[in-house]
């Protein structure tokens, strides 16, 4: 792919950094860890690159900014098309519209949608000046490329105002079944837009299906299907799919489905252990532990992370074996996604209301338990902290695929330790070489994590060899690959098809957890 790629998401590529004397400038994002990150590196491989971002602006401010603006950065140099949204647009929008009312559902949590403090009015007016601003900037030929549940329109908005447009789509949450989607009031607007893209990608052949199957549920769709390929069929999985589709046919237009998991960089996380930072970190690490094991648990305060059930499930650990008091220490970092919402104030407070009284419980002057991180630590601190666990505990209720379990593995070459999954992240058809738990359950948590306690030494190794081998294949190069292949049959046949295998790996920086 060599013309011009247009990618539409919510969030800016840079930093923006008001100076002392007012003036603002642009900084490139600190860490190479970022769904940010790994999109921009795409620009490299084309001949022009765009980005469609929103900018929040007060009203009767005197702030002069521009909507359009030449950015360079270690990526290369694109233009950023910047839509202004006042407070009440990003709140409506996002807050009430998107995180309400679309995330419980994506996640399978309908009694936490809010349907009807959903502003379904404002969703559309923002998701039209995406489309609008994709539209200012694109080439005849380019592809525009929409991210994720919150723009879940623009593929419909371009459709109509430029019928030939080549359009993807990747969508980076879960998606549900038509029994839970289809509570949704507006799921045929949405299902419409969706449909009228070229190629529509998801993490997993569960998902795809999903969307298949909502897509029937609302329209007199054309499906073709195939098998799954083994890399991402382990038989009893609960997200094991034996077919996935790969094609909807409606009224003659052809939506392709891709369903290929988005990976980590083994290479970048190879580099980033061998510099002084980790090594620092490692060190003090090693200090302070002692005799100590180390459990790790990265995530951000969201009722669907399942943070409560595991310091739920490790309360109960202590209780039932005291002969770990003083030897085992929990390391969570639970950082806030979106402020000013009850639903993640009230995760926020459950999760360090446990933590104080775990270690309430349980400590004394020489051992505090749980220690918790409420601020977002550097990557390569992250990293530092994965090669010291010996445990990773990762264990949400749903997610759409989880990097983090990803991330570990590859801070693990030629080591032993254990990775906890739940079984209904979307990496864990990918990993099931992982020690499997339902975080539904009491009982499966607490079988779980005794596993891990107890796994022999060349058990450990033996596991984690294998997960690493799939890692390293299915690293960032090879989805970024599987991408660009994909958008090359639109212009062989001016519309997608299944991508075939990947060919050279295209080196670009891995994405946080989804």
């Amino acid at each position: 792919m060599n013309k011009q790629l247009i990618i539409v998401y919510h969030r800016q590529p840079y930093t923006e950094v008001r100076e002392p004397d007012g003036t603002v400038t642009y900084v490139e994002n600190k860490s190479p860890n970022g769904i940010v990150p790994t999109l921009k590196s795409f620009f490299a491989h084309v001949e022009k690159g765009a980005w469609v971002a929103w900018r929040a602006v007060v009203p009767g401010s005197d702030e002069t900014w521009e909507r359009r603006i030449t950015f360079e950065d270690s990526h290369g140099s694109y233009e950023v098309v910047r839509l202004p949204l006042r407070p009440e647009q990003v709140r409506r929008f996002y807050h009430e519209t998107s995180k309400e009312a679309f995330w419980p559902i994506l996640h399978s949590f309908p009694w936490h949608c809010n349907v009807d403090g959903a502003d379904w009015d404002t969703f559309v007016e923002v998701n039209q000046r995406f489309a609008d601003g994709a539209i200012e900037i694109a080439d005849d030929d380019a592809l525009i490329w929409v991210h994720d549940y919150n723009l879940w329109l623009v593929p419909g908005m371009i459709r109509k105002q430029r019928p030939n447009a080549r359009i993807a789509f990747f969508h980076h949450t879960p998606f549900p079944a038509a029994d839970i989607f289809n509570i949704l009031p507006w799921r045929t607007q949405i299902i419409d837009s969706l449909l009228a893209c070229d190629l529509v990608g998801f993490h997993i052949p569960r998902y795809a299906a999903n969307f298949a199957g909502v897509a029937r549920s609302l329209r007199d769709v054309d499906i073709t299907t195939e098998e799954v390929p083994d890399s991402l069929r382990p038989v009893g999985a609960p997200l094991f799919e034996r077919e996935t589709p790969t094609k909807l046919t409606l009224d003659g237009h052809d939506c392709w489905i891709d369903a290929c998991p988005v990976g980590t960089n083994p290479l970048l996380i190879d580099s980033l252990l061998a510099e002084e930072t980790a090594e620092r970190t490692l060190q003090r690490l090693y200090a302070e532990l002692g005799d100590q094991r180390l459990i790790v648990s990265i995530g951000r305060v969201d009722y669907v992370k399942g943070t409560t059930q595991l310091l739920e499930a490790f309360e109960r650990l202590l209780e039932r074996r005291p002969d770990l008091h003083g030897k085992l220490k929990l390391c969570v970092t639970s950082v806030m996604a979106a402020a000013g919402m009850q639903v993640y104030d009230d995760a926020k407070a459950q999760i360090e209301g446990l933590v104080g009284r775990i270690n309430g419980r349980f400590s004394n002057l020489a051992w505090t338990p749980v220690l918790l991180f409420t601020n977002a630590l550097p990557f390569d601190e992250v990293i530092a902290y994965y090669r010291m666990a010996h445990i990773c505990w990762v264990t949400p209720l749903r997610d759409g695929l989880n990097l983090v379990a990803k991330e570990y593995v590859a801070a693990h070459r030629n080591r032993g330790g254990v990775l906890v999954l739940s079984e209904f992240t979307g990496v864990a058809v990918e990993l099931p070489e992982a020690v499997m738990t339902n975080p539904y359950s009491d009982k499966s948590m607490d079988e779980a994590i005794e596993q891990a306690l107890a796994m022999p030494d060349d058990e450990q190794r033996r596991r984690m060899a294998a997960m690493y081998e799939r890692v390293v294949e299915h690293d960032i190069g090879h989805w970024a690959e599987h991408c660009f292949q994909a958008f090359d049959n639109l212009d062989r046949r001016g519309v997608a098809k299944p991508a075939p295998a990947p060919g050279p790996v295209v080196e670009v920086t891995p994405p946080a957890e989804a």
